[in-house]
């Protein structure tokens, strides 16, 4: 076999040559039916066996002849001269072809005597006529099928594109803010407890190394999104003491599923900034993960001082950019909510669709 037919052989879609086989058979049933229709005086078989043979010869010429066209691998149609060689190729084959087979099974029915085609040139001429016109139009169609599918699978690949650089930018706007306030934190130990600022750095070098790791992809899994936030929430444990405890909840079964790098990581810092800090006693920060009814509900809550008027009435930064991160991943069926609990405390929960 040649690389050529082993390609080719990979590339086709049989499922999809079995239905453009079965439309072109339907359409050669009806023009043989309206043929019948102008001609109720003559049997139907003749025209039958006639457009039967025609449109399918002329259909597998066309239709699995254009898959040997290397040209036609993207749009699904040779270019140029090409696919107008190949429909031409084809309607001559199939008139050729199946006129010729036509006229043995005729005989053989006994429809024509034996020897002749039991066709008259005005016959021929219809023939040949109706065998044009139905072969230009069925190309056309397809290549019109075609060349809507093509552009539709471009239109979904700008699509994927957008939504990747989209997350991309909002990625890169969410590390510079993290990152800043780290420095910040560590800024603030160097001068007050040298030695905590120093096992503070050890962290902070250990989450950027791992955060550089996954900066590549603009998903990773729930176990390292989970593991990336223990890194973050030690490093804010060696600033706050014991003020702050956290508490991690990933089920085994969702540590594969995949989402957007650092999804959760500005509702941690919300968290953090707005809840536990103003607290002078401090609080706990819960990160949990359950499956829901077809969804992944990803919470953050915090025992801290609560949801101030101003976060309630319009989200900060960390809320917005894991609103749009979701909308750019998961679209309208995404959702993400603030809840203050009266005794105290916020949580935020994020839901999208379970993916496999």
């Amino acid at each position: 076999m040649t690389d050529h037919a082993a390609r080719l052989g990979t590339k086709i879609d049989w499922t999809s040559k079995l239905r453009h086989g079965l439309q072109v058979l339907a359409f050669a049933l009806a023009i043989a039916t309206i043929q019948y229709g102008f001609q109720p005086d003559k049997p139907y078989g003749p025209p039958l066996i006639y457009s039967v043979l025609i449109a399918i010869i002329t259909w597998a010429v066309i239709d699995i002849g254009r898959e040997f066209f290397p040209s036609s691998a993207e749009t699904g149609w040779p270019k140029g001269f090409a696919g107008v060689g190949l429909v031409a190729a084809g309607i001559v084959l199939g008139y050729l072809l199946g006129t010729t087979l036509g006229d043995r099974l005729c005989v053989f029915y006994g429809w024509f005597p034996a020897g002749t085609s039991g066709k008259s040139s005005h016959d021929l001429r219809s023939s040949l006529l109706i065998t044009l016109m139905a072969g230009v139009a069925g190309s056309y169609y397809f290549y019109t099928v075609n060349k809507s599918a093509y552009l539709t699978r471009k239109m979904d690949e700008a699509r994927q594109h957008a939504s990747e650089a989209r997350l991309k930018l909002l990625e890169t706007q969410l590390e510079p803010h993290m990152l800043f306030n780290t420095l910040a934190n560590l800024r603030a130990l160097i001068g007050s407890d040298p030695q905590r600022a120093q096992v503070m750095l050890d962290h902070m070098i250990a989450y950027l190394r791992a955060t550089l790791g996954a900066s590549l992809a603009t998903t990773h899994t729930l176990e390292a999104e989970f593991d990336r936030l223990r890194d973050y929430l030690e490093l804010m444990a060696i600033r706050m003491g014991p003020r702050l405890g956290f508490t991690l909840d990933l089920p085994g079964e969702l540590s594969q599923h995949q989402v957007p790098t650092l999804l959760l990581q500005p509702l941690v810092e919300n968290s953090i900034k707005h809840g536990l800090e103003p607290k002078v006693q401090g609080g706990r920060v819960t990160v949990s993960a359950r499956r829901e009814d077809g969804f992944v509900v990803l919470e953050v809550a915090d025992s801290g001082v609560g949801l101030s008027s101003t976060l309630e009435a319009r989200p900060g930064f960390g809320v917005t950019q894991v609103r749009e991160r979701l909308l750019a991943t998961y679209g309208t069926s995404s959702a993400i909510e603030l809840i203050a609990f009266p005794a105290g405390g916020t949580r935020a929960a994020a839901r999208f669709p379970l993916k496999p």
